[in-house]
């Protein structure tokens, strides 16, 4: 079986990333989208709730023999990744200013594990823009998020900012 870690906040899951799990699901047979819990950042949503909503939005991207795993893993990436017996860990890439800082992490995780491989994905043209912290950013000013987060997400923010309206043009 052929399985791959894709690693990240997801604070919120956006269309891009899922646009990287289900182009990762035709390279691989498993990918276990695993929320990094980190200690020193305050995040929108709790590890609970993007689990949860992670699940949610996952339910319909299996396809092909793929099985897709929401977990969640503290500490170094590549020892939670020989934890799971992971092949392979995906990032992916928006720009120039992404790769140069997952080429180092791939390096290091390549020096700590060289059995685990980094499998670089290129973000859909649609989506290469977007990142879960210009989500919030522009969300939080009260910007239009549809169509750069699942519906569902999209709700999530609304009912945890109830105030947080879409100020589009009168």
């Amino acid at each position: 079986m052929r399985r791959a870690i894709y690693p990240g906040s997801f604070d919120p899951v956006t269309n891009g990333h899922l646009d990287i799990i289900q182009r990762g699901c035709k390279l691989f047979d498993e990918i276990i989208v695993a929320i990094l819990v980190n200690p020193e950042k305050t995040p929108f949503f709790s590890v609970e709730e993007r689990k949860d909503i992670l699940a949610e939005v996952l339910k319909d991207i299996e396809q092909g023999g793929c099985k897709v795993v929401v977990d969640s893993f503290e500490g170094l990436l590549v020892q939670y990744a020989a934890e799971r017996e992971a092949h392979a860990i995906v990032r992916g890439i928006r720009a120039i200013s992404d790769y140069e800082y997952e080429l180092q992490m791939a390096l290091m995780n390549r020096r700590l594990s060289p059995n685990i491989e980094t499998v670089f994905m290129m973000a859909h043209e649609a989506y290469s823009f977007i990142s879960s912290r210009l989500v919030k950013e522009v969300f939080g000013l009260g910007g239009n998020i549809s169509g750069l987060v699942p519906p569902s997400v999209e709700a999530r923010l609304h009912a945890r900012l109830p105030n947080q309206k879409f100020k589009g043009a009168s």
